[in-house]
């Protein structure tokens, strides 16, 4: 009998390609549920229906009664991928964010202090440690949680409730922190999207400030391997940072993608700078290196010119 897998928010962008990833690469049978809004792949479910290793379930993690409808089963495993990400969002609608990050985070652990599944692994984010200075050495598991905005500041405090079920109730869990992530599936409204997408249609880049924010990114890909490495070889109770090793500025990465798709740099346009604006991320991952043996294997410029290739395909024929 196959094993079950739960995965939350799984039509999103990372989640997806994990699902993929599961599909692909393992025996699970895999549940997700997802409330599809805006920034899902409902298309790319609809394709899964058919595959009789996968289901669906429409649902919102911060109404109970829609996860109940998913445990009907116990699981393996629930890798939590379901939150409120984009930063711009969370600073003009903070309690969106309050709700599926927290709220919704705290139904699941109550399901699984129920005993629906083995183990859990919560999926957060580099920007819970706040900001990086120029020459700082990178974020380990040990660095301070500094959040800089509501964002960061919800998975921040998703991170430190599913530690206190941890310790308070024992629970089965793990928690993962990742740099940025690029790849197939990601909505437009994100960095690498947008600049292929203006790029594509001759549209203005928005760059804030001077651009010279750093960001750690990581194939998708990458960062699924990693995960599924952690469900099963990882340590109940520990935290996992997970990096590609690949900082670059924000502006160096869109003249990298104009120059890849054959466009000018006059297409770049800067922007008043976002409030409170992070300088500078950078994931040390020798922890899941040394102990799991896990390492990015994608190549950056390879898998950035895959990723834009697949967003151009996905363009084309579709107007403004």
């Amino acid at each position: 009998m196959n094993k079950e897998i739960l995965v939350t928010g799984g039509a999103g962008f990372i989640g997806l390609n994990f699902v993929y990833y599961l599909l692909n690469n393992t025996s699970y049978t895999v549940t997700v549920i997802d409330t599809l809004t805006y920034a899902s792949n409902s298309k790319e479910i609809f394709k899964l229906m058919s595959n009789p290793r996968f289901r669906f379930i429409k649902g919102n993690i911060t109404n109970n009664q829609d996860i109940g409808a998913a445990m009907d089963r116990k699981y393996e495993v629930i890798v939590h991928f379901a939150a409120e990400s984009h930063v711009d969002k969370s600073i003009n609608n903070p309690e969106a964010f309050v709700q599926t990050n927290v709220v919704g985070t705290s139904y699941l652990l109550q399901w699984l202090l129920k005993g629906y599944a083995q183990r859990m692994i919560h999926i957060s984010t580099d920007e819970v440690y706040g900001e990086l200075n120029i020459g700082e050495s990178a974020f380990t598991e040990e660095t301070l949680l500094l959040p800089n905005n509501p964002y960061a500041a919800t998975k921040a405090s998703s991170d430190l409730l599913v530690r206190s079920f941890y310790k308070t109730f024992g629970l089965p869990l793990i928690i993962t922190r990742c740099s940025n992530n690029f790849g197939p599936f990601q909505n437009k409204e994100k960095f690498v999207p947008t600049i292929i997408y203006n790029a594509y249609y001759n549209q203005k880049i928005p760059v804030y400030g001077d651009g010279m924010q750093i960001r750690d990114w990581i194939f998708v890909e990458d960062h699924c391997k990693a995960i599924s490495l952690i469900i099963e070889k990882g340590t109940f109770g520990e935290i996992y940072n997970i990096g590609g090793g690949n900082e670059k500025t924000n502006l160096s990465l869109v003249k990298y993608i104009l120059n890849s798709m054959g466009k000018s740099e006059n297409l770049i346009e800067y922007v008043e700078d976002r409030k409170a604006h992070d300088r500078r991320y950078a994931i040390n991952s020798a922890k899941i290196q040394k102990q799991l043996g896990w390492k990015p294997t994608s190549v950056f410029n390879e898998a950035l010119d895959k990723t834009i290739e697949w967003h151009i395909n996905k363009f084309k024929g579709h107007s403004l």
